[in-house]
């Protein structure tokens, strides 16, 4: 626990130090939301029906930014072998790093979410639905996506290849993500529940994967 104690105050410290994937984040996540309605038109009640579902995919690709570093420049610098040789599991490793990197990445999502989503003109009920589910499911989206970090932590510009990798392993977090943030919807609890359920799947399967994929790397 001190270990990964200690390497969530590293990526923290480095997180605040150089900025990068958090407040970029954020601005994709609103640059999404802003555009969403000029193509969809003016019609509120359409907004507001979908806004659900338009937070949840803008949340999930901004999710994807910054992933690629995950991994990748510890790798670059050394210190990826240093954790390799240390006694701390790997498994420890990934765990602290992606709970850093939802720390600054999906938790202010999830915070902005009511936020951004009175520009869909969504009710509040809603609002509240959604951000509930973001700070349930996006722990979900990051250790899926620490499996395509991992993976492709030795290849430079590799953003694209993680994208490709994670999206569809996110697929069922983003449906049952959605189906959660109805207020109105008859199977909203189950679905939060189902939503808690896969993002503690996808917290062992990714936790595990992503040390087996740093391993062999």
């Amino acid at each position: 626990m001190r270990v990964a104690a200690g390497l969530v105050r590293r990526d923290l410290r480095i997180a605040g130090r150089i900025g990068g994937a958090g407040g970029l984040g954020l601005v994709f996540f609103l640059m999404v939301v802003a555009i969403v309605p000029f193509g969809l038109g003016p019609d509120l009640n359409l907004l507001s029906r979908i806004g659900p579902a338009i937070l949840w995919i803008a949340g999930l690709l901004a999710t994807l930014i910054g992933l690629d570093r995950l991994f990748q420049a510890d790798e670059e610098d050394g210190s990826l072998d240093l954790m390799r040789l240390s006694p701390a599991p790997l498994e420890i490793v990934v765990l602290a790093k992606v709970a850093a990197h939802w720390l600054t990445t999906g938790l202010p999502l999830a915070l902005a979410a009511p936020l951004f989503g009175l520009l869909l003109g969504t009710d509040p009920p809603a609002l509240a639905r959604t951000a509930l589910a973001l700070a349930i499911g996006t722990p979900g989206l990051a250790f899926c996506g620490a499996i395509g970090a991992a993976l492709a932590a030795t290849i430079r510009r590799g953003g694209l290849v993680i994208a490709v990798l994670v999206v569809p392993l996110c697929v069922p977090i983003l449906i049952f993500g959605v189906a959660a943030s109805d207020p109105t919807g008859a199977a909203r609890d189950g679905a939060l529940a189902i939503l808690a359920a896969l993002t503690l799947a996808a917290a062992a399967i990714g936790t595990v994967g992503a040390a087996a994929a740093l391993r062999s790397g």
